[in-house]
């Protein structure tokens, strides 16, 4: 049965109104705030006296927008992160809204209610009592032949039929809200929907148990396939390709399966689960390529396998990760294992979103926890293979117990395993065959099995990090238009697609025999690139802007700043050798020379140093504030913070 929204939110959307709306909602009196995140709309039911301002803000990194259900009033279409649409409701009723783009007017998906006045006998809406079923009826529905639409085939089925599509372009935004359908192809290249970048979603799910097979979705503002709010989902042998957002998309949904699909093109990601905790899902034996990244999984985790897939030439490659803008951060537990992850590295990629920030790595566990990289190969990466980062978003989301071990990576740039960021604790390298070195240097021996130290501080990697983010901000990488992306050639069809039984969506999970995978072996003719040169962390080839500046700043101003605290220190030291022990000259001399910054500082403090007080004072913090105080003012110029 479908869960909707408002009954999986209702306690996580008082929390969220009262830390996220409560400022800048009672900007005003009277004025009440819902928040627009992916998915979602917090709280989903708000009530309101008459009179009252609503205040709806955008903190989703997907476009929304608000539409009364009823088509009497609307926000504009598009909404952005940070975009806010208010409206004063003056006379008592229910009003129920919808964001066009991920729900419906029926009250499906991304949907709310705002309850104005005394209403005495409103009832909140209750779920569909149509439950589904695990067999196939027998029934067909043939389109064009018995219903001239995939939608209009869609209202009249019952639960457990199967609707069989005939080759041709069907330009229709289909929403399925009957379950245990199987909606297929005839021909996965000659059956397709179109959205002539106009419509919203090929065929958006609202119903448990469906599944959809062997047919194309291109050309859709948001998604091509895209399954929300649901439990028991399958998409296999479907192809998507040049969409504003997701290719193939399952949001907080459980129990689902993508299989021997393809995608490529799409703005934001190929393929991308989340908002679930217990997801148990698994991807298995797909391709994912020039997309802006080739998985994105926020907030998912619990039972997610990502398994025996081919991972090529996106902009970044595998990419769980925790943000505010869902809910249930942090992402904890998904397993990657027996993929190949190859060349994410491509800067012309459609785009949109955090998808810059991961150019040229292959897996990147951003501020997630108790994830296992596991027996994949990952090859020819500009940046980096695996890396391991925290991320901030409102919050600051730090990795934690991730597992990394015997995969084998060749041809990365920069380092092929990485932690970035001051704090990691419980992260494990362990296994793994690599032929550059890491970074920083020696992580395997300190992120061990035996050894696992807690803390760790690789300047080049937060430079590139804070760079990246940076670059992104001023339009690099520069992406290309969806619109215009090339388009994919045929794909692979499904066996025997029109004499086949129909499989609903029911019960698809099954925990795949992790220990039957092996590592990939690398395709005929690949060329391994070599590693990249750099000075001071920034790449010689490919350079640029921010990078170059937050990476010199990081790299230089410290050692000039350290190299002046230590010249004076000597020169104090010198001066005063003959009123010091050989003993204590010595020691001061090793003490300031093989301590980093601290040394000095001890020295400066604890030394007897003859050098006045106010001017011990001003080298140290004052010269520190002085670092610090530069390196923010770069961040809000760069846009960083």
């Amino acid at each position: 049965m479908s869960r909707p929204l408002w009954i999986l939110t209702a306690i996580a959307g008082a929390a969220l109104l009262a830390a996220g709306c409560s400022g800048d909602a009672a900007a005003e009196a009277g004025t009440t705030g819902v928040l627009a995140v992916d998915d979602q709309f917090v709280p989903p039911v708000l009530e309101i006296e008459v009179g009252g301002t609503v205040e709806w803000k955008m903190e989703g990194d997907n476009p929304h927008n608000v539409f009364a259900s009823d088509g009497t009033w609307q926000s504009d279409l598009v909404l952005e992160r940070g975009d806010r649409f208010e409206r004063t409701f003056t006379e008592p009723g229910v009003y129920p809204y919808f964001c066009t783009f991920h729900g419906t007017p029926e009250g499906d998906g991304m949907a709310g209610y705002i309850v104005v006045g005394d209403v005495p006998d409103y009832e909140r809406p209750q779920p569909s009592d149509v439950e589904a079923v695990a067999e196939w009826t027998g029934e067909v529905i043939e389109v064009p032949s018995e219903e001239p639409t995939i939608q209009q085939a869609v209202d009249a089925a019952a639960p457990g039929d199967m609707i069989l599509v005939a080759p041709g372009v069907y330009r229709e935004a289909v929403v399925v809200r009957t379950p245990s359908l199987t909606i297929r192809g005839e021909d996965r290249n000659e059956t397709i929907l179109d959205g002539g970048f106009e419509l919203s979603n090929g065929i958006q799910v609202v119903a448990d148990g469906v599944a959809i097979e062997n047919m194309t979705a291109r050309n859709y503002v948001i998604n091509g396939f895209y399954w929300t709010g649901v439990e028991g989902y399958r998409g296999s042998y479907l192809t998507a390709h040049n969409n504003g957002d997701y290719g193939i998309y399952a949001f907080d949904s459980e129990v689902g399966r993508f299989e021997y699909s393809y995608a490529s093109g799409n703005r934001d990601s190929g393929y991308y689960i989340g908002q679930c905790t217990s997801c148990r899902a698994v991807i298995d034996g797909v391709v994912s390529e020039n997309n802006g990244l080739a998985y994105s999984g926020t907030n998912a985790g619990g039972d997610l396998y990502i398994i025996n897939s081919l991972w090529r030439n996106n902009m970044g490659g595998i990419v769980p990760n925790s943000l505010d803008s869902e809910l249930y951060p942090p992402q904890v537990g998904a397993t990657i294992v027996g993929n190949l992850i190859i060349d994410n590295n491509n800067a012309t990629a459609p785009t949109k979103g955090l998808a810059g920030l991961a150019l040229g790595e292959g897996v990147v566990l951003g501020g997630g926890q108790e994830n296992v990289v596991e027996r994949n190969l990952i090859v020819n990466h500009d940046r980096y293979g695996v890396i391991v980062t925290m991320l901030p978003d409102k919050n600051f989301w730090w990795p934690k117990n991730n597992v990394v071990r015997d995969n084998t990576i060749a041809g990365t740039g920069l380092g092929d395993l990485a932690i970035i960021g001051p704090w990691a604790p419980g992260n494990v390298f362990v296994g793994n065959r690599h032929d550059t070195w890491t970074s920083p240097p020696l992580a395997e021996l300190y992120h061990g099995l035996t050894l696992n130290a807690p803390v760790v501080w690789d300047l080049s990697g937060v430079a590139l990090l804070l760079g990246a983010t940076a670059d992104q901000n001023f339009g690099y990488p520069p992406g290309s238009d969806y619109r215009t992306f090339p388009a994919p050639g045929p794909q692979p069809q499904m066996p025997d697609a029109k004499g086949a039984p129909a499989r609903p969506a029911v019960d698809v999970f099954e925990k795949p025999d992790l220990a039957a995978i092996e590592v990939p072996t690398l395709p005929d003719g690949t060329r391994i690139r070599g590693k990249e040169v750099t000075v001071s962390g920034v790449p010689v080839s490919q350079p640029t802007l921010w990078t170059v500046l937050f990476s010199l700043y990081l790299y230089f101003l410290p050692l000039a700043l350290m190299g002046t605290w230590m010249a004076l220190a000597v020169w104090d030291l010198v001066r005063r050798q003959d009123r010091l022990s050989r003993g204590a000259t010595v020691g001061w001399f090793a003490v300031i020379f093989l301590v980093p910054f601290l040394g000095v500082v001890l020295y400066y403090i604890f030394g007897g140093s003859e050098i006045p007080r106010w001017l011990r004072w001003l080298l140290v913090a004052g010269g520190a504030a002085a670092y610090l105080v530069i390196l923010v003012v770069l961040m809000l110029i760069s846009g960083v913070v």
